[in-house]
C-alpha cells in the first residue's frame, strides 16, 4: 500500500485523559520514530515526556525523556496511541508546537515548530 500522506495530513490528534486539548501535535513521522525507539529499548508500557527547561543558547530548551509514570502536575494524553506526559509549567511554553521527525543534511531528529518562540539558536534545540 502506498503511503500518500503528507505531513499536514498525517497529524496526529490527540485525546486527553484530563479532559484538556493536548498542547503538541506529533506528526506521524515522530509518532512512529518515538515507538521505534522504544521497541528498540524495549520499554514497554512506558511514554514520551515532553518539557521546557531552562537552558540552551536561547533560555529554554526542549527535552525529551522516556516515562512509565505519571508524576504530579502532568497532563497525559494519549496522541496515535503513544502516551505522552507533559508538566503543567512546560505546557505554557508548547502550545500549539508541531513536533516532526526529520532527516536531512543537518541530521536526523526531532524538530519542534513552536509559532510562540520569539527567537531560536542555530541548533534547533533551544528558544525564548
Amino acid at each position: 500500500m502506498e503511503n500518500t500522506d503528507t505531513t499536514s495530513a498525517t497529524q496526529a490528534t490527540a485525546t486527553g485523559t484530563t479532559g484538556d486539548g493536548c498542547p503538541v501535535r506529533l506528526t506521524s513521522k515522530a509518532i512512529e520514530a518515538v515507538k521505534s525507539a522504544m521497541a528498540e529499548e524495549k520499554l514497554e508500557n512506558h511514554g514520551l515526556r515532553i518539557a521546557v527547561q531552562g537552558g540552551g543558547c536561547s533560555g529554554l530548551q526542549y527535552a525529551l525523556d522516556f516515562s512509565d509514570e505519571e508524576r504530579m502536575g502532568d497532563s497525559v494524553f494519549d496522541v496515535g496511541g503513544l502516551k505522552l506526559y507533559i508538566d503543567m509549567a512546560s505546557a505554557q511554553y508548547l502550545k500549539d508546537t508541531e513536533i516532526d521527525y526529520v532527516s536531512g543534511l543537518n541530521g536526523t531528529g526531532f524538530k519542534f515548530n513552536n509559532p510562540n518562540a520569539k527567537r531560536t539558536c542555530g541548533c534547533g534545540s533551544s528558544f525564548s
